[in-house]
This record gives structure tokens, sequence and C-alpha cells, in this order.
């Protein structure tokens, strides 16, 4: 965000026009677990649906989720994001000791991403009865069946106002279109697909942290020389009042997560959302990563604090 004189600000939960219901929820997720600053770092275990168990390859514990929800307890994290049955099955043993979100769609990855639809499978009243703090849904921006899509967000947009719950949007462009105008990560699909989520009414978007290099097929506006800090200065702009998390993404060296880290919050985002990056190592070894990212964040505090 900027304000009339162009200069960075950082607006928090009280400039994103939010109710009681939904302020109360986000107030207890920024304010009362991870460093209780304001951002927020939330560890997404959606992956045995999205991805299949090849992920729990590298660290065979990983697959019980009691395991990734104890994780998410010892690192301080703001909230952990796994679909219904596992919140169902596990998360009642740490029920109010880590905020939950719940996603209530998803999708494997067996089929090809040439029309991308993530369905539904969870509501936001199942949210409500297993004591989440947030829903959270997929959105394949740029997809062909792109319709049926916003129809289904629509859907959970009105329940989530009504329910009074946070609605995090997972911004993914993807399809065959996508893939001819630079890719799924390009700075053109990232940029377009916060505002997507943004217009359409989400609460907290995630985003894949954007590559300005990647501009074959590009709108001509996005062909410049743009560095990575300004392409993710560009991405929160576009989210504008909507709460930015940047995502981890695949596996990559921690000096390379780090500096993605440190850009995104530079830029205004709100917090990072670190699964594969996080989890797929050893115990200590995470949660020492984990203390790395959370001296980033300490660097950044948001505004927005509860009233004494």
């Amino acid at each position: 965000m900027r304000d009339r004189r162009g200069m960075k600000t950082q607006l928090g939960i009280n400039g994103a026009g939010l109710g009681p219901g939904k302020k109360t929820r986000l107030n207890r997720i920024l304010r009362q677990h991870g460093l209780c600053n304001g951002t927020a770092m939330f560890l997404p275990y959606d992956h045995g649906l999205e991805h299949g168990p090849r992920d729990f390859f590298a660290n065979p514990a990983v697959s019980d989720p009691a395991y990734i929800i104890r994780l998410a307890v010892d690192g301080g994290f703001n909230g952990i994001a796994v679909q219904v049955g596992l919140a169902e099955k596990f998360y009642w043993d740490y029920a109010g000791e880590v905020p939950l979100v719940l996603k209530l769609n998803g999708r494997t990855d067996i089929p090809s991403d040439a029309e991308a639809l993530s369905p539904l499978h969870a509501s936001v009243a199942d949210a409500v009865r297993l004591g989440a703090d947030a829903v959270g849904y997929t959105l394949y921006v740029g997809s062909p069946a792109q319709e049926t899509d916003f129809r289904q967000l629509r859907q959970v947009r009105e329940d989530a106002q009504r329910f009074g719950m946070p609605l995090i949007v997972w911004a993914y462009p993807r399809g065959a279109a996508v893939e001819a105008k630079g890719g799924r990560d390009s700075f053109y699909a990232v940029d377009y697909a916060a505002r997507i989520a943004s217009e359409l009414g989400a609460d907290m978007v995630k985003v894949n942290f954007p590559h300005p290099e990647k501009t074959s097929g590009v709108k001509e506006a996005y062909q410049r020389d743009f560095s990575a800090q300004q392409a993710i200065d560009a991405v929160v702009r576009s989210a504008n009042r909507t709460l930015l998390l940047v995502s981890g993404g695949e596996k990559q060296g921690d000096e390379a997560m780090l500096q993605k880290a440190r850009q995104a919050m530079e830029a205004g985002a709100t917090g990072l959302i670190f699964g594969r990056n996080v989890w797929q190592r050893e115990h200590d070894e995470s949660l020492r990563f984990v203390a790395r990212l959370q001296d980033i964040l300490a660097k950044y505090p948001q505004p927005g604090a509860l009233r004494a």
C-alpha cells in the first residue's frame, strides 16, 4: 500500500474493511499467536490432496498430521491450514493452541492444469463447527473453468460474510493461456491474481513470489526490466486493502527463501505461508529455520494492535 504521497504504508486489519466477526478472528490470529505484532506465518498442510504422498518422502514423519500440528504449535505459527478430514481427526488435540484455517476446496494433481478447477468439499459452517479462525479457498486465475470457480467463490464469500469468518484466497494462475503469457509465477500472472482476489472479496490473498524475468508472451507493461523488489512491491499494491501472504513454493535453499521473505515484508506483505520449506526437514532443523523467518517478521510490525 502507498499513501497519497506515494510512500509505502501498512494499514493492517484496521484498514481492511472488516466486520466485527472477521476482525475478532483476525485479531486472534495476528495478535494472540505468533509474534503478536500483526505479522503472520502460516503452516499449510494441504499437500496430501494437492500433490499426493510424494511430498512426505523427504521426511516420512510428516505424513502424520499430528506431527505437523505439533510443529505449528512448537514453532509459534499464527495458523495451520488443513483439509476438513484432517481437521476432524487431528485438530481437536490442539484446538485453541494454534488457529485453524480450514481449506474448503482442493484437487488432485492427476488431471492436467488445462482446465483447472478446485471443487468444494467443505463449508464455512464446517469451519465454525471445528473452531476455525479462517477459511481458505483456492482460486485458479485464468483457467477455462474460471466461470465455475467464480460462482463457487461467490457462495463461499457470502457464507464467510454471514458467519464473520475471514476468507483467505490461494490465488493461483493456471491453464494454457497462463502458460502462454509468462507462466504461473510470472510477475504478470501473480500481479493479476492478487488483484482478482481482492476484487472478488478476499480478506487475505496467498500468492507465489513473482518472477519479473519471465516475460515471454506477457502484456507489454510487464516486459520492462523490473527487479524482484519492484515486482513484489507492485503485487502488494494490487492487493490494496486485502492482506497479502507470500508462499514459499517448492523447497529451495534457505538463503533464497529468507531473501524472498525479506523482500515480501519490505513490500508491505502481512506475512508468509511456508509449507514444504519448513516441514521437509527434521523437527529441530524446522524450528531453527522458522526462528530465522520470525527474526525477519519481527522487523516489520503491523498496525492494528488490540486495545487495552
